[in-house]
This record gives C-alpha cells, sequence and structure tokens, in this order.
C-alpha cells in the first residue's frame, strides 16, 4: 500500500492517505465491499479538508479570546439570556446580513461574547475578522498613507463577519469616523457586524461627533442589529476575588 499512499499524499488526498494507512493497521472484523471502503475515504477526505478549512478561517479571524458559545456563563447576573445567545448561536444573523451590539460596562464579557459568536460563526463556515475600533483605525490610516486603503476596504467588506471591538472609548476623529462610514457602508446589507461598546447606542452620536455621518453609521448598524445589554458587576473583578479566596496550598 505505499505507492499507493504516496500517490494519495502527491495528490494532496492527505485524509484518504491518513486514513487508509490507520484502517490497515486496525484488525479486521468483516470484509468491507470495495464501495463501502471508498465511501469511507471519502468520508476522510472530507473531514480532513473541513477541519483545515476551520484551521484557516479561526486563523485568518485572529480572535482576541479563544471562547466557544458552549462555555457561556449564563449563571454570572448580568442580563444575558440564554433563549437570545442560542439563537444568535445559529448563526442565522449572519445569513440574514444582521449585526450583533453588546453594550455594557467593562470587564463584564462583551469581547469574550463576541469572540465566541465570532468562533461559532468560523465552525457554521463564515469568514471573519476581529479587530479593536483603535487599531482598525490605525490600519486605515497607515492603508491610506502608503496607498493600500482600496485594497484593505476590499478585504474588510470581503469579510462576512466583522468583529469591531472597544468601540467609542473615546470621541472619534474626522478621518476615524470617515474610515467607519467607508467600512460600514461597504457591509451594509452584504455582511454581518458585531460591535461592542461601554457606551449605550444612543450615545454614539456623540463619540461619533459630527451629526450628520454619525447618522448615517447609525442607520447602518443599529437599526439592522440584536441588541444586547449587559449590566452588573465585573465578571473579571469576581474571578480576582474568587481566586484571592482560594486558601493556598
Amino acid at each position: 500500500m505505499e505507492p499507493t499512499q504516496d500517490k494519495l499524499n502527491a495528490m494532496k488526498l492527505f485524509g484518504m492517505a491518513k486514513y487508509l494507512r490507520q484502517w490497515m493497521e486496525l484488525p479486521k472484523e468483516k470484509a468491507l465491499t470495495p464501495a463501502e471502503l471508498l465511501g469511507l475515504l471519502v468520508d476522510a477526505e472530507w473531514v480532513h479538508r473541513e477541519n483545515r478549512r476551520l484551521e484557516l478561517r479561526l486563523q485568518n479571524a485572529k480572535l482576541k479570546q479563544s471562547a466557544c458559545v458552549e462555555d457561556i456563563d449564563y449563571a454570572h447576573p448580568r442580563g444575558l439570556t440564554k433563549a437570545v445567545m442560542l439563537d444568535l448561536a445559529s448563526s442565522r444573523w449572519v445569513q440574514s446580513h444582521q449585526n450583533v451590539i453588546f453594550v455594557g460596562p467593562t470587564g463584564i464579557g462583551k469581547s469574550w461574547l463576541a469572540c465566541a459568536l465570532g468562533n461559532k460563526a468560523c465552525r457554521d463556515g463564515f469568514s471573519v475578522v476581529y479587530r479593536r475600533a483603535s487599531r482598525l483605525f490605525d490600519e486605515l490610516a497607515q492603508a491610506r498613507a502608503d496607498g493600500t486603503y482600496p485594497h484593505l476596504l476590499r478585504r474588510l467588506a470581503k469579510a462576512q463577519v466583522l468583529i469591531l471591538d472597544d468601540f467609542a472609548i473615546e470621541p472619534l476623529a474626522a478621518a476615524q469616523r470617515r474610515d467607519l462610514l467607508e467600512v460600514i457602508e461597504d457591509r451594509y446589507k452584504t455582511s454581518s457586524t458585531i460591535i461592542t461598546s461601554q457606551l449605550a447606542t444612543d450615545q454614539w452620536h456623540g463619540a461619533i461627533g459630527d451629526a450628520t455621518v454619525a447618522d448615517s453609521i447609525c442607520d447602518r448598524l443599529v437599526h439592522n442589529a440584536h441588541r444586547i445589554h449587559l449590566r452588573g458587576e465585573s465578571i473579571r473583578k469576581s474571578n480576582a476575588l474568587t481566586t484571592a479566596k482560594k486558601p493556598t496550598k
């Protein structure tokens, strides 16, 4: 079987080659028909390629935190509804080109929840890009300076889910709000965006600055969004206190 495995690897059928090697090493309880063996080999190749695609999507997403929707903590009192999150975990909002907005105080888990939804979107076959708002504005400014601005806008528009974390921590400069409008306009009704912010959506106008630009941005982000308002004590603070109370060994 070595020549066969070499040919499979040469044709980049790595899943088939690996499964064939494993199958040859296993004790055979019953003989398989050629059709049955072929089906198992094809299934192995399919799984291998799907796993590779998922690995690449997660790698390209560059999520800030390793978070999964299955690990969401509903016990901490922060106003998070399980039914809402289970619905969002279906990724139907991505298929419908809707947005998700998490607002609430620092430490309440907004970024973690955004990354969890981003992770699930990757697992469901969607492309995801994560950026902190300040880093994105720096990236756009650099792209404008070196002539790659149109290319960056196309790359951001192509992402089926854009996570914009820590939005409106400080007021936007004129160039930043123009850049944000360009990004959001390119994505309007064609893709989805997740926003996390400490400010409620009715305070975004003040943070964006220009009333006309703020209206345009908010109209494209907020009115087609699932809005989740979190409140309560910081999870990071609670975890730190719990850790501090544990007896040392």
